[in-house]
């Protein structure tokens, strides 16, 4: 390993310090130019040991088999804008009190509350909870595989209407 200072080869283990607000691995002779950093915080410089096959070699690599996930694959739709009230009607169908679907769906009362003023959109586990113990969808998702399919109404675009203007000239 080269240090990041002077470009010498780090003889041993190299030294984390924080130059002028950048963190270096440095050499021995360098280490007196920042200050020395305790934790290291960047994710790159810790590396997983390869895992071992048997007499010690290490193993060959799998094939990657999955891509990372987006935050957007996580997301199931958007949560309808009249959720309060359907949470409220739905309790009230089945007789509960806040305080019961709190117990039911092991989260606080306080937060139940919230959720039916308006004042919290509940979160995607909360929600998930609440769609279980009251058997209602909070979702703006299609629920069958037809309506997922339905194309909807397509709108121009601003390649179409360069495409409609030329047409008229």
């Amino acid at each position: 390993m080269q240090c990041e200072m002077c470009g010498e080869t780090v003889r041993g283990a190299p030294k984390l310090v924080r130059v002028e607000g950048a963190e270096l691995q440095v050499c021995s002779k360098c280490e007196k130019f920042g200050t020395a950093v305790q934790q290291a915080r960047r994710t790159d410089l810790v590396r997983p040991a390869a895992p071992r096959a048997a007499g010690g070699r290490p193993a060959p690599a799998a094939p990657s088999q999955y891509r990372k996930r987006d935050l957007f694959d996580y997301n199931d739709g958007d949560v309808v804008d009249d959720y309060d009230k359907r949470i409220k009607a739905a309790r009230m169908e089945k007789g509960l009190s806040q305080k019961d679907l709190a117990m039911q769906m092991k989260e606080k009362e306080h937060l139940i509350r919230k959720i039916e003023n308006h004042e919290l959109m509940p979160e995607d586990d909360v929600r998930r909870k609440l769609e279980k113990v009251l058997g209602i969808r909070l979702i703006d998702a299609p629920e069958t595989e037809a309506e997922k399919k339905t194309p909807g109404a397509l709108a121009p675009t601003l390649g179409d209407l360069t495409i409609i203007r030329k047409a008229k000239k």
